[in-house]
């Protein structure tokens, strides 16, 4: 074979009678797939709404605990009990990772990752459980923080109702956050069935 022979293209050309639609059928099309990852199109979608819904529920619990920050003046002698057990800190720092780790989940799928995420989705979990059982104790504690101490204040109601309200907003979110770290904690089967259609 000498080299000229080497680089001369190759063309096929087919009877009139073959064409391609004869060859394809409706049980034979091949379906794609747009998602790159191992996980189903719609558990990705859910996974990164769901891990940005964390991130955010854990930055507004940081900035309610700021806002209590502010709550020692006079003639309140101490900082309201949600504020003392520290848990619009603790629980940020956790619904911040939980959300970071499905993020990151969706986007690079691995094994000790898939570990990782479903580790802090339980503590998150966890820290919900906790954080409503405290909510309510504040709110048992705490109903007359504003307007127990000093009844001559004519902007009492309004400032107990916004604590209220706070409290309340506190309680929706840890609310939220448990049913959404639960469902990629216990709900193990959607991590592992990388090649099923529906979880």
């Amino acid at each position: 074979m000498d080299s000229n022979s080497a680089h001369n293209p190759v063309f096929l050309v087919f009877p009139p009678e073959i064409t391609v639609s004869k060859f394809q059928s409706p049980e034979f099309i091949a379906t794609t797939y747009e998602s790159s990852g191992p996980f189903p199109k719609s558990l990705t979608t859910k996974m990164k709404t769901l891990g940005a819904i964390q991130i955010l529920f854990g930055l507004l619990n940081f900035f309610f605990g700021v806002v209590f920050l502010f709550t020692l003046e006079n003639p309140y002698p101490r900082f309201p009990f949600i504020f003392i057990s520290g848990y619009p800190f603790w629980s940020s720092v956790l619904f911040i990772n939980s959300g970071a780790f499905l993020v990151a989940l969706e986007r690079k799928p691995t094994g000790s990752l898939v570990k990782t995420t479903q580790a802090m989705n339980s503590l998150s979990a966890l820290a919900a459980t906790a954080g409503i059982i405290l909510i309510a104790l504040g709110l048992v504690l705490d109903q007359n923080y504003f307007c127990g101490h000093e009844d001559t204040n004519s902007r009492c109601p309004a400032i107990n109702t916004l604590f209220i309200g706070i409290l309340i907003m506190l309680m929706a979110f840890s609310v939220i956050e448990l049913f959404i770290s639960l469902s990629f904690s216990i709900l193990k089967r959607c991590f592992y069935c990388c090649n099923c259609d529906r979880c």
